[in-house]
Formats: structure tokens, sequence, C-alpha cells
């Protein structure tokens, strides 16, 4: 079975070797933002064969507006293509020997690594994010891959003691089956392999649904997994218009060859996709939207303070789903912390294209992000809330937004009560540690926080 297997996979790399003979199309020709031809892909990969719809969508620098391509706009009858190719695929990938599973996730690092810049690239194109900020993670992206080509190696089992004296009881771990894997944008190459290299290293394929605003990472991600020699159907990608995108959610959550869903992503989407999946009672992981709290005490070193609040928050242009959406702190030391705090952001903070090696920060992904956080600062200012700095829309684009903070800050306002997801920091006094904990906790997300004291 395992011979059979690499023969698919030699067969599916000798039609891609004659794919690439035609010219590329011109969504994949390197224009003013410097993107490979050999790995920006506009196709669906499904079975290892890049598969063309009869409908495109277009994918957008939210930088300048600008067009990068257009992609295939997968529907159903695409998911369910990708689910029964993943699913025809599994038996010989699961039961390939851990270590040719191994393998095979190593090369994919190892190109990774070699095309790092140009992955950066397309992420910073396609996401906004600075060209550094991309690069990490890029890295960070790779080393997924990295740790699971070893973890392949080592999916041990177990010997249980027994109740019996002639009994004897063997755990062995096995692959689920079809792994759905639907991304955000924020991180639109580290999701993926966050997700992707444990499915493969566990002997699972995979179906990725990425994201509609950053499609073009999954699929140079796919080209550089069937170099690696994955073979075919082991890693899908059905990419989507937001139109779309509830048809293939739903196949996905719903097509009984589909054993397990990973979804990274809102809280109100995470809703609707369980209850898609609990007809069939898949297997979910999920991670929804935060609420982070930073708290500082009149304890704290004032300078590290603020250094560490400029970090959590402004990282992606506050669009991080561990980065800080509150800020606590306590009375004494509140009126020296905002006003460093909006030194440094006046100091540190550059708006700009991400392609400009001093941004730090680009645009945010969308005009609908964008104005969530009017939404929030207007409801803000309207309760009494004062603009410190920043506060509107920035002069180089729609998507662009200023670096704001804003203090006398209440617990009724939206700013504390919903996810911001865009470069908002609000200040929130208080008076005794009881009170902080109260703040903090009272949310109905996990929260990612940080006390300086």
């Amino acid at each position: 079975m395992a011979s059979l297997l690499w023969r698919r996979a030699a067969a599916a790399a000798a039609r891609r070797r004659l794919l690439l003979l035609h010219p590329p199309a011109p969504a994949a020709r390197r224009g003013s933002w410097g993107l490979p031809a050999a790995l920006v892909r506009r196709g669906g990969l499904v079975g290892g064969r890049w598969l063309e719809t009869p409908a495109f969508f277009p994918v957008q620098d939210p930088a300048s507006g600008e067009e990068l391509g257009r992609v295939a706009d997968c529907g159903a009858a695409e998911a369910r293509a990708a689910v029964r190719a993943a699913h025809e695929a599994g038996a010989a990938w699961g039961r390939l020997p851990a270590k040719e599973r191994s393998v095979c996730l190593r090369r994919w690092y190892e190109l990774m690594m070699e095309n790092k810049e140009e992955l950066a690239r397309i992420i910073t194109a396609e996401n906004g994010k600075p060209l550094k900020e991309a690069e990490g993670e890029i890295l960070y992206s790779a080393s997924f891959l990295e740790w699971f080509a070893e973890e392949a190696r080592r999916v041990y089992g177990d010997v249980i003691p027994a109740s019996a004296k002639d009994r004897r009881i063997l755990v062995l771990k096995q692959p689920v089956g079809v792994a759905a894997i639907i991304t955000p944008w924020n991180f639109p190459s580290a999701m993926i392999t966050r997700k992707v290299g444990a499915a493969l290293a566990a002997g699972c394929t995979v179906v990725v649904k990425p994201a509609e605003d950053t499609p073009l990472s999954a699929l140079a991600l796919g080209e550089l997994a069937n170099q690696a020699g994955i073979p075919a159907g082991v890693y899908n990608v059905v990419p989507c218009s937001r139109q779309q995108t509830p048809a293939v959610g739903e196949v996905l959550c719903t097509d009984p060859l589909v054993a397990k869903i990973s979804f990274t992503g809102s809280t109100a989407t995470g809703k609707i996709l369980l209850k898609h999946a609990a007809g069939t009672v898949k297997r979910v992981s999920m991670e929804l939207g935060g609420h982070a709290p930073f708290i500082v005490f009149d304890s704290a070193n004032v300078d590290r303070a603020v250094a560490g609040a400029l970090a959590s928050k402004y990282r992606n242009s506050g669009q991080t789903c561990v980065c800080t959406n509150r800020f606590l702190v306590q009375k004494g030391i509140h009126d020296k912390f905002v006003e460093k705090f909006a030194e440094a952001i006046k100091r540190e903070l550059h708006v700009g294209s991400g392609f400009d090696a001093k941004t730090t920060q680009g645009p945010l992904i969308n005009e609908k992000a964008v104005e969530k956080v009017e939404r929030h600062i207007s409801d803000a200012v309207s309760q009494g809330a004062s603009i410190v700095t920043g506060g509107k829309r920035h002069s180089l684009g729609k998507n662009f937004f200023e670096p704001t903070l804003l203090s006398n800050v209440t617990t009724k306002m939206l700013c504390t009560q919903e996810e911001t997801f865009g470069p908002l920091a609000p200040v929130i006094k208080f008076e005794t540690e009881a009170e902080a904990v109260a703040i903090a906790n009272a949310a109905d997300v996990g929260l990612a926080g940080m006390p300086l004291c």
C-alpha cells in the first residue's frame, strides 16, 4: 500500500510539472508587491490537482485596495470533492510508517524555510501586516511543521494495568480520519501549520478552508506541500468568497466522512459550526474570541508597564486573539501610565504600508474592521470617555486607523464588553485588587492576561 501511495504521489508530481510549462495566470505574475509567481496559485487544491471553478473572487491588498488577483470561488460541490479526496488518501497515509510521514513534514518545513521571504511577502500583500512581522510569522509557522515532523515518530500506545491476572489492556493510537481545518486571516500561515502539522503527523488527512481575505498563503503552502512529496489528497484547500463561506462551512461540518473540526475565529461563527457538527457528533476543537485584560498596579514600574502594553496591544494593529483588549490601571499610577503610554504611541508607532521598512502599524484587514473600531470609540466618547491620542481613520487610506488611547473608560462601554480587534487601547481606573480581578473576570470568554505589580 505504501508503494502505491508513492506511485500516486509521483504521478501527481508529473502532472504538476506539466502545469508549470504553461504561462502563469495574471494573478500569479510578479507585480508591485513582488509576489513570487511560483507560489501564487489561484485554483483550489483538491486531490493533488489545482482546481479551477466557474467563478472567481478577488483578493485585495488592504493597504491600497488594489486587486492582488482572483482565486477560485469553491462551493459546496468542491468542498465535498475535497472531503472525498482526503478520505480516499487517508487509508494509505494513516498506514504509512510514522518515519515516512515525518520525512514528508520535515521536507515541507525545509521548503518553507527556503522560501521564507517569498511567503512573508504574500502575507504582507494580502493581510497588510508589516513585513518584519510577516517574516516572524513564517518562522513561527514553519516551526510547527518542524516540531510535528519529530512528534510523528512518537505516537506511542499505552499498556494499562488490568484488574484481572489473565488480561492485558493495550491502547493503540490511530488517526481519526479527515480533519476540516477552518482558519482566520490574522495569521494566515501559522494558524494552518499549527493545525495541519499535528493532523498529518497523527496520520489524518485535511481539508483547509482559509479566510476569504487571505487565501493566497494557504495555497502557497499547498504548492510547497506538493513539492515536499506529500501525497495527493492529504492536504486539500478550498478557498471561497464570503458569499460561499456558509455553504462550504456547512459541508465541512456535516459531511459524514469528516471526523474532526478545528476552527479559529469569532465566537459567533463558532456557535454556528458547533450546531452543524452536532448532527454527526464530530470531534471539535475551537479557539474563539478573546477579551484579554492588562492589569497595572501602583507598585509597577511604569516604563516597563508601558513597554509591555505597547507590545501587547498594537502587534498586527491590534488584530491578534491574545492582544490586550482592556487596560486596568490602579488609581495611584493611572495618570502617569496614561501620559507615558500616549508618548510611547506617538514616538514608537508608525502607520503605513507593510512593505515600508519603518512601518509598525499596517492597515486593518478591511473596512468592516475599521467600522467596528469607530463604533467602539464613538460609543465610549458618548458615555464620557476621553480620546488621549488617535481616534480616527488615518489619512493613508480607508483601512488605516490611528493607534488610539482612551481614558475615563467604564465597564459599561462597548470597548470593554466586546473584543475590538483593532488599534484601540481603553484604560479603566480601579482602586483595589479585588475590583480589578472582578472586572477582568467579568467576561464570557477565555482570558489571556498580564498583571504587572
